[in-house]
């Protein structure tokens, strides 16, 4: 009995000795930062720190300034396509009024920056029509034939077929339309058939060599990289320099006067 008295009074003081150790053992500091993490997570949102939520005023500013920027490009954007989308619609279901009226604008504009740079006296209104009836008339839709016509005829855009293509446009087509235009102006001015052919034979030449100086490249450009159902609009735009000049030039007074004189 005595036996079993010590062995219940060994047995209680290793119970309480190991209880006694657990219940003061200081926690490790891995355990401790995880008790004082798990302690900020179940505090009150109030007490959190101000950078999680992300509210301060530069960001919502400069969210708001990005969106509106992005907003307005993306508006010009579509406008921009809106034009363009219009204007090829139109090319390809009236090409030929399309680019005649095109023409017509282009040479408007043209006349009008002559007389700006030759700073005329009065403004000529007669002769501006001339010019916008010349390009609506007859240079647009002579465009929009040579173009599909060269087209047809050397349908690559690789160099030796550019270069055919410029060759007759310097050769053919350039001549022909300079001698049409000084003709037709001429005429619409009063002029008689000797007086048109004495302007031809003192502008004619000339303006042939200016050309050659300036429209080659412009037709490389255009055969080369254009297509076709565009080439009438990107011609017309290179255009515009030389019509100030052929309008300067179909506008000297008549040959016939100044060799009088």
């Amino acid at each position: 009995m005595s036996g079993a008295l010590r062995r219940n009074t060994t047995l209680t003081r290793l119970i309480h000795k190991h209880s006694i150790t657990d219940h003061h053992t200081p926690p490790t500091p891995g355990l401790k930062a995880q008790l004082q993490s798990k302690a900020y997570l179940r505090a009150p949102n109030v007490f959190r720190k101000a950078k999680d939520y992300d509210l301060s005023p530069p960001s919502l500013f400069s969210s708001a300034f990005f969106s509106a920027k992005s907003s307005s490009s993306s508006a010009a954007a579509t406008a921009s396509t809106g034009l363009v989308g219009w204007y090829l619609g139109l090319v390809k279901n009236r090409p030929i009024l399309t680019k005649s009226v095109t023409a017509a604008l282009i040479y408007t504009a043209a006349d009008l920056s002559s007389q700006t740079i030759a700073k005329s006296d009065t403004y000529d209104p007669v002769r501006t029509l001339r010019m916008a009836g010349y390009g609506m008339v007859i240079l647009g839709p002579s465009l929009h034939f040579w173009f599909n016509f060269m087209a047809k005829t050397f349908p690559k855009r690789d160099m030796f077929s550019t270069l055919k293509k410029m060759a007759l446009g310097q050769g053919l087509y350039g001549p022909t339309m300079t001698v049409v235009f000084f003709s037709v102006n001429a005429f619409l001015q009063g002029e008689n058939g000797g007086e048109v052919f004495d302007r031809l034979k003192r502008d004619l030449v000339p303006t042939l060599l200016r050309g050659v100086m300036y429209w080659p490249v412009c037709d490389f450009i255009t055969f080369r990289f254009i297509p076709v159902h565009l080439q009438t609009l990107v011609s017309n735009g290179f255009a515009y320099l030389w019509t100030i000049y052929l309008t300067y030039m179909a506008n000297l007074e008549k040959a016939s006067a100044i060799a009088s004189d």
